[in-house]
């Protein structure tokens, strides 16, 4: 399989591309000319950044400043809007919180700074804050008059699913809000909204437990709802009008939706992590997939599996609705998180798995994932073995060129064993390789009688048909993804180091020997054009692809021996990198934690010029920081959003703090039932005079 049809730089307006829906075409042709990266210029750019967390936006500093910032000037009068530029943008941390104040256990607690220096010389100072627009459970107008509730589940004939576990039927709904998007649509027109209209799409990855206390990761279908937003001109302030479910069942309702990034032309790119194994339906994770078909469709053995473990892409339509379509042709792994490229077709891939790996796709045109060829990472370590993160070079296996259409063609069709033969102890068959899939032995051979079964490896047995083209499938919980454009640097979130990167002797050998490390790190990757697939010498028509990868000052984190709070990760240190985004604007990476050792997780920022790691904010004790998301520009405001899940998951095992947090979480969060969509906002305070 050879690429073809590469990626050329080409306007979509048109083009009568008869592989895109209606409203997609709709869709791309109204916002042709949004973009939502900050590399094209623009002469409107406004003064006050926005610095948001959990769904949508609050204020900070871009160019120069408006009048939420400014300060007096020397006749005591309010400097005007636009009268100074902003020079720099610097954080100032908060510390830990501790027993001594319980209640910053039990809630966000945000008691950092954002300093911003003016071309002046004069400085001002802005303490930050949280701002939710919900918490899941809550009743939430749904832009018809009524409301509707945040979070909800729904069943594949977009009916509310309840929980009766405990006895009396309840409404089930998420407290795992996942990733964010924050973007804009060409002639949107919201009633309710008095300034601009700006939309969040918010996806609730899972619920973690019934009303019985089981646990249900996996088990429930995901929903995915848009948010209208009304932003102030003047302020950039965001208020919810609108709640609008999105009906997944065209795209046979959604698994496990965990990080999510913004393409740029503005739409929500999804994921589906942890593919359904199916070959081992019923004994992979003690059966969730069967659960989850019984929930979406009423009948355990419904669902498909190759119809999950892909990439949705949703779509807003300027009334505040969205429409979801999955792309089947981006191989079907752990989706974490996506980042795209700035050339608008190379797609970098996080694979939360353990044996997971590096996956590129390079789409044959801009702005369209319906085709295009799929990649994985052979990398070599340059570093001694069994020392420190490592450092690598990398290089590029062509796993295949498919339309998503031809997949999913082939997942509607195919059974596991028209593609391949899965043993799971040895055959004592030469005809057989053994390859690693989540920490286990395989035994797999290809089926010979049907020509396509490469093909439907490659995308529909990705993991399996990687590792027996000899890919580098030995990282572990490979989560978010991000770039830094101007240095043209990607980085990748190692949630923990550990297994398979450190133990090739139980997790095979794929070129990976590093030192444990449980509390993870974030990946550098330094990107090139001019690169070669080594598999088949084909050229990759990207300037945007990792050739590097490495670990940069201050982004590891370290285990420690467990503290006073039980924090096994050191508390001043990342623990467990899950979301990143990256803000040009402020050249700050920012990272969210998905850790069980810290107490409280944290979002970080990184300043990559200066190395320093900053304490942002702390979720709730026992949660995740999720749905990270960093918009340089959005009506002349910057943003940045994390929501948070899962509040208290583990607090009970910790004797530490379990008796006096505990109650705290109950009485904030519905019983630990609900979660936080919210963002960071700026109480402004007084210049400081020149620097």
């Amino acid at each position: 399989m050879t690429p073809s049809n590469l990626c050329e730089r080409t306007e979509l307006s048109n083009q009568n591309n008869s592989n895109l829906i209606n409203d997609e075409q709709i869709y791309i042709e109204q916002n042709n000319n949004h973009r939502s990266d900050s590399l094209r210029p623009s002469a409107t750019r406004r003064t006050v950044l926005r610095f948001l967390a959990g769904v949508p936006v609050l204020p900070l500093a871009a160019c120069s400043t408006s009048s939420m910032i400014a300060g007096p000037d020397k006749t005591g009068s309010s400097v005007s809007p636009m009268a100074k530029a902003i020079k720099s943008v610097k954080f100032i941390g908060m510390q830990a919180p501790s027993l001594a104040n319980p209640e910053q256990m039990a809630t966000i607690s945000v008691n950092s700074k954002m300093q911003a220096t003016f071309t002046d010389g004069s400085q001002q100072l802005f303490d930050l804050q949280y701002n939710p627009f919900f918490i899941t459970g809550d009743m939430v107008p749904d832009g018809k008059g009524g409301q509707t509730r945040a979070g909800q589940l729904y069943n594949i004939h977009n009916q509310p699913i309840y929980d009766g576990s405990a006895g009396t039927p309840v409404p089930f709904y998420s407290n795992c809000p996942d990733g964010s998007s924050l973007l804009t649509v060409k002639g949107a027109k919201v009633p309710g909204v008095k300034g601009n209209p700006v939309f969040a799409v918010v996806q609730f990855e899972y619920t973690s437990m019934n009303h019985a206390g089981k646990d249900m990761w996996g088990r429930v279908p995901s929903p995915i709802a848009v948010l209208t937003l009304d932003q102030n001109p003047q302020t950039g302030e965001l208020k919810l009008v609108k709640y609008s479910n999105v009906d997944t069942s065209p795209v046979h309702g959604l698994w496990i939706t965990c990080g999510a990034s913004l393409s740029p032309w503005g739409t929500h790119l999804s994921s589906e992590e942890y593919e359904p194994d199916a070959f081992n339906l019923a004994k992979q994770d003690d059966g969730k997939f069967l659960d989850f078909s019984q929930a979406l469709f009423g009948d355990k053995n419904k669902a498909n599996p190759y119809h999950y473990g892909h990439l949705p892409e949703v779509f807003v339509r300027p009334d505040g609705t969205g429409f979801v379509k999955k792309h089947f042709n981006l191989g079907r792994i752990s989706h974490e998180l996506i980042q795209m490229m700035p050339d608008d077709c190379t797609a970098l891939m996080g694979d939360d798995a353990t044996n997971g790996g590096l996956f590129m796709f390079v789409a044959d045109k801009p702005r369209d994932l319906s085709a295009g060829n799929l990649y994985v990472a052979k990398v070599t370590q340059t570093s001694p073995k069994g020392v420190g993160t490592g450092t690598f070079t990398t290089q590029w296996i062509h796993l295949g060129h498919a339309t998503s259409t031809e997949i999913e063609a082939m997942a509607n069709t195919y059974k596991p064993e028209d593609i391949m033969s899965v043993k799971f102890e040895d055959p004592k068959d030469a005809s057989y390789t053994k390859v690693y899939l989540g920490g286990e032995p395989n035994w797999i051979k290809l089926n010979a009688n049907n020509k396509n079964a490469e093909k439907a490896a490659a995308f529909l047995e990705t993991h399996r048909y990687a590792a027996l083209k000899g890919a580098s499938m030995a990282f572990t919980k490979m989560e978010g993804t991000t770039v830094n454009a101007k240095d043209k640097v990607a980085y990748s979130a190692m949630s923990r180091i550990e297994k398979s990167m450190v133990d090739p002797v139980k997790y095979g050998d794929y070129g990976v020997h590093v030192e444990q490390n449980k509390s993870g790190a974030v990946y550098a990757h330094d990107l090139r054009g001019a690169q070669v697939a080594i598999n088949d010498n084909s050229k990759i028509n990207s300037d945007w692809v990792p050739v590097r990868m490495y670990v940069p000052q201050n982004l590891a984190g370290q285990d420690i021996s467990a503290d006073a709070l039980g924090n096994k990760s050191h508390p001043d240190k990342v623990s467990c990198p899950d979301n990143l985004k990256y803000s040009e604007k402020l050249r700050t990476l920012f990272i969210g934690e998905d850790s069980g050792t810290h107490v409280n997780n944290f979002l970080w920022a990184y300043n990559v010029d200066t190395h320093e790691l900053t304490r942002l904010l702390s979720t709730p004790a026992g949660a995740e920081s999720t749905g990270l998301h960093a918009v340089d520009e959005v009506n002349g405001f910057t943003y940045i959003m994390s929501n948070f899940q899962h509040p208290g998951e583990g607090v009970e095992d910790n004797k530490a703090i379990a008796a006096t947090i505990m109650p705290l979480l109950k009485r904030n969060f519905k019983d630990n039932f609900g979660a936080a969509v919210g963002y960071l906002g700026l109480k402004v305070a007084a210049p400081t005079g020149k620097a």
